[in-house]
């Protein structure tokens, strides 16, 4: 993922800057140094970019004199009070249940590259039942780190969950208030080594929750669901063009000039978007018909002929050649 993908939830953000200014920091040095507005973070459900979290983080540790804040921070605010994934964590059945639904949609707090799929994920291991941070480089910002661990084990206990921590593990050095971390979380913690993981209370996956009703659950993660889609539409350039250019695909006549005009930018600076996710435009174009082709041929919803117009060609003879130099094979053989 590039770094203009990686994103935080102005509400995840907002909640760091009210707590800082509770700390002591002033509010307008806190966002000019991040070099956020205040406008972009008025809208709760709007995204900033990760680095400006990330500088907002760094400012604050400065303006209040506090090295510990990220563990402050997750120690006292409740992912429930800036997110939706607290709430669908408090209408879960058991514990087990709320962290599946925080690795399933922790991107609407922050959305940022991982070492796989996954943000967090639970291993069962010859030593006990682990739950890894699997984000990528966690060495240059270990705050995220601190914050993200403290808001995952302080925010059960607010429910009555008993102590559910054994170890804590970081690859990044120890800091100078490791004392904070054993406080925090209530467990030995262990630096520069080869995981950013906690080892758990193996029992505790099952520990019953249900703090809200249980329908609730279900409001709740339709509603995430449908926040996930939104981001996904919004975080990628590319994913908008294909929305704008499928439905009209079949005409044949698509050109960057009618897609820069639907999404209201130039075509230069469309291009120079695309290039940033390391694709052109043409790329978008030919993946999408490759793509279209191959799930209207395999699942065997149209014939090689209605698939050719259906993905933009007028001449099925293109579109067989076309259809070999993706996938090496002719259109009748991949619809057999």
């Amino acid at each position: 993922m590039s770094d203009a993908r990686e994103t935080a939830s102005s509400s995840f953000v907002l909640s760091l800057l009210d707590f800082a200014v509770s700390k002591g920091a002033d509010r307008c040095a806190l966002l000019a140094r991040a070099e956020i507005d205040a406008v972009d973070i008025a809208d709760r459900d709007s995204r900033i970019a990760y680095a400006r979290y990330r500088a907002l983080m760094r400012a604050a540790k400065d303006m209040t004199n506090d090295p510990a804040i990220a563990l402050h921070f997750g120690e006292a605010i409740d992912v429930a009070q800036f997110s939706i994934i607290g709430l669908i964590g408090q209408a879960s059945n058991t514990m087990m249940e709320a962290f599946d639904q925080l690795s399933r949609y922790v991107r609407l707090i922050i959305n940022i590259d991982t070492d796989g799929p996954d943000r967090f994920v639970m291993r069962r291991e010859e030593s006990g039942l682990w739950m890894y941070d699997m984000r990528s480089r966690p060495n240059d910002f270990p705050e995220l780190g601190e914050s993200a661990f403290a808001h995952i084990v302080t925010g059960p206990r607010q429910v009555g969950v008993p102590e559910w921590v054994r170890e804590a593990h970081f690859t990044h050095a120890a800091p100078t208030y490791v004392a904070e971390y054993e406080r925090v979380f209530g467990a030995p913690v262990h630096f520069s080594s080869d995981r950013n993981a906690m080892r758990l209370e193996e029992r505790i996956v099952e520990h019953r929750l249900g703090v809200l009703p249980r329908y609730v659950f279900g409001v709740l993660t339709e509603h995430a669901d449908a926040l996930m889609k939104e981001l996904e539409a919004s975080e990628t350039i590319r994913g908008r063009v294909e929305r704008l250019i499928m439905p009209m695909l079949h005409t044949g006549e698509i050109g960057v000039d009618t897609i820069s005009a639907q999404l209201g930018v130039s075509r230069q600076t469309l291009y120079r978007n695309l290039k940033s996710e390391d694709v052109t435009f043409e790329q978008v174009l030919d993946d999408l018909r490759h793509r279209l082709a191959l799930e209207y041929l395999r699942g065997r919803k149209a014939s090689v002929t209605d698939t050719a117009y259906l993905v933009g060609f007028s001449d099925p003879a293109a579109f067989s050649r076309a259809f070999k130099r993706w996938t090496g094979k002719s259109p009748r053989d991949a619809r057999k």
